[in-house]
């Protein structure tokens, strides 16, 4: 074997097993695909912070997990040192909201089924899965939790607080209580409102004793 040979063996037997047609008809899906997610993220982002940064990496997740899926299937010692390499690869960034792992998991498995040439699959499972996810993600409930934080001046105006509140939501939990000396208490309730009604704030920051009150929108995230 001289060196044409091998320089045949190694490098134009793979470049004639490539289909650029395929290739490229792939990529071009991948990332129509990755806009599609990145919209459907946006839309039913519901969380402290919205990050467009994270947006854009869906859609290149989509296409490098396409362009490695049609590496590894045109040739198989690519596959075993692609696994290899991969291996080695920490992903070290916290996802704090539980969807956005979703989002990524669906970038991969659309990557993934268009690298091996499941276009149709891609497509249709992509379509549903969005339209799932903007049908129950935008759901609206009117029992959405809220956080109520209450300054009292004393024990007594902290007793009338709490028995105007429990007239006043379907249901009233004391989640911290913090007293001061020389300053009272605070409360931090977690509150379910009776048809969205809010009013009861304002009539509650009249009574005597009570210095403040704040109503917060409240779905178990907080900012570090």
């Amino acid at each position: 074997m001289n060196f044409r040979d091998f320089f045949r063996s190694s490098f134009l037997e793979n470049i004639t097993s490539f289909s650029t047609l395929d290739a490229l008809i792939a990529m071009v899906l991948a990332l129509g695909i990755g806009i599609f997610i990145f919209i459907v993220y946006r839309k039913t982002f519901s969380g402290v912070m919205y990050s467009t940064s994270f947006g854009i990496s869906l859609v290149a997740m989509t296409l490098i997990t396409t362009l490695i899926i049609l590496a590894v299937t045109s040739n198989i010692i690519l596959s075993l040192g692609m696994v290899g390499a991969l291996s080695i690869v920490r992903f070290r960034t916290a996802i704090k909201d539980p969807l956005d792992i979703v989002f990524l998991f669906w970038s991969l498995a659309a990557g993934i089924i268009l690298g091996a040439g499941l276009l149709p699959l891609a497509v249709f499972g992509s379509i549903f899965i969005g339209i799932v996810l903007v049908l129950f993600a935008n759901r609206k409930t009117t029992d959405t939790p809220y956080m109520l934080i209450i300054r009292c001046s004393d024990d007594q105006a902290e007793k009338t607080a709490r028995q105007y509140i429990a007239n006043k939501v379907k249901k009233g939990l004391v989640k911290s209580k913090t007293v001061t000396v020389g300053s009272g208490v605070e409360l931090a309730m977690e509150v379910r409102l009776i048809d969205g009604a809010t009013d009861f704030v304002n009539e509650m920051a009249k009574h005597p004793g009570i210095k403040d009150a704040v109503l917060v929108s409240y779905n178990g995230e907080y900012m570090e």
